[in-house]
């Protein structure tokens, strides 16, 4: 979830940077390598994830944990009649006792992850659990059973392994599945030191069958999450304008709500505003300049808004000519400043047809204050009504919500 911003410390929002080169140019060869890393930078940590998709990828991670979850709880009970046959009474009895806390751990995992349908941090917590309590198990099993015992044991050594090779059922980033192999290789090394085969040739060749297989697990979290992102991009975002669609922006307001409420229940929610605007007589230049030159305006117009807002505020394409903006933790007052702010930048923008000649283009603006106890569709609904109001009023102009 983004931070709040410290309005009193920064008066005036960060901008992004404006991209020197004119919209529609060819693409440059490098395109596709650029791309590339970009798809690893973004599967690399969620530092890059914007909110609406860390809470797609959240629910994705909670179905896989529940699913992976179930298994482990119904072949635990399974792993122990194997127990019974190999290990001597003495030794069962210490076995058991960590499969039972096992299996209780396993339990409160699956519930957890049940719950937290919105708590994305929980979500994450279970995922991880779900990984460190089989590794848990074993290390308890090899620190209270006898060093002479170990070798008894059927299968346990094979848990690092099993482990690491769950990795690449997550849709983990890269620097997750990394710290959970790490894990899963000082494991394996301790294991090795109570049964003797550490620095041995049997020992040696254990480590580095783990190595590869965590190589090949964190490729497979790398493809699996650039798939995600890609099927995500693709559901959420206008083609033409490469915000985000109006459906993702409804899921975002949902989303944004329910985190204020669940983060800010005791403390005073953070306020946000939503904006929404038009192209004035977009049907005019349509008419005067033809269609492509209207997708071009389009598209310069949503990047003159995503120059003039913060990274952490959600710029969407509404339908149409129709854009809205979510700003965070901005009150009424600052709302209205950006929304000028941004009329006024379009205003003076030079937006070109296909001979380069300037279309005068103008936008309209309805600002609305996102209260606690409204739907998100009242917001937007009374942006709307902003909008019209401003429209009506001789439009390029800025109206508050009542």
């Amino acid at each position: 979830m983004p931070k709040p911003v410290d309005e009193t410390s920064s008066p005036t929002p960060q901008r992004r940077k404006a991209t020197p080169n004119p919209p529609f140019t060819t693409p440059r060869a490098s395109g596709e390598l650029r791309a590339n890393l970009t798809s690893i930078r973004d599967t690399f940590s969620n530092r890059h994830h914007s909110l609406d998709f860390a809470y797609s990828h959240a629910h994705y991670l909670r179905n896989r944990v529940l699913a992976v979850g179930v298994i482990f709880l119904l072949l635990s009970p399974l792993w122990a009649l194997v127990d019974a046959v190999m290990l001597p009474r003495e030794l069962l009895d210490t076995t058991l006792m960590g499969r039972g806390l096992l299996l209780a751990g396993l339990a409160c995992v699956i519930l957890l992850a049940k719950l937290s349908r919105e708590r994305i941090g929980r979500i994450r917590l279970s995922a991880g659990l779900l990984l460190a309590l089989p590794a848990a198990f074993y290390a308890l099993v090899l620190i209270l059973l006898p060093d002479d015992e170990v070798v008894r044991l059927a299968g346990y050594a094979f848990i690092p392994f099993l482990l690491v090779a769950a990795l690449s059922i997550f849709p983990f980033t890269i620097v997750e599945s990394l710290a959970a192999g790490i894990a899963m290789l000082w494991l394996l090394a301790f294991a090795q030191m109570v049964d003797g085969s550490w620095l041995t040739a049997q020992g040696l060749e254990g480590m580095w069958l783990l190595a590869s297989l965590l190589v090949v697990s964190m490729a497979a979290n790398h493809f699996q999450l650039s798939l995600l992102m890609r099927v995500y991009r693709q559901a959420t975002h206008d083609p033409l304008t490469g915000l985000l669609n109006r459906g993702a922006l409804s899921l975002h307001l949902e989303k944004l709500q329910a985190w204020r409420h669940g983060e800010y229940s005791e403390h005073s929610t953070p306020e946000c505003a939503v904006l929404m605007m038009d192209i004035d007589h977009f049907k005019k230049i349509n008419d005067t300049h033809g269609h492509s030159v209207g997708d071009m305006v389009l598209a310069e117009f949503a990047r003159v808004l995503t120059q003039q807002t913060r990274p952490e505020d959600c710029v969407a394409r509404y339908g149409g000519e129709e854009f809205v903006v979510l700003l965070f933790n901005a009150d009424r007052a600052r709302a209205h400043d950006v929304a000028e702010r941004i009329r006024q930048a379009v205003e003076q923008h030079h937006f070109p047809d296909h001979n380069h000649q300037r279309v005068p283009v103008t936008t309209s603006v309805g600002v609305a204050g996102l209260q606690d106890d409204e739907a998100p569709q009242q917001a937007l609904e009374r942006a709307d009504a902003a909008l019209y109001r401003a429209k009506e009023a001789g439009r390029n102009r800025v109206m508050a919500a009542g």
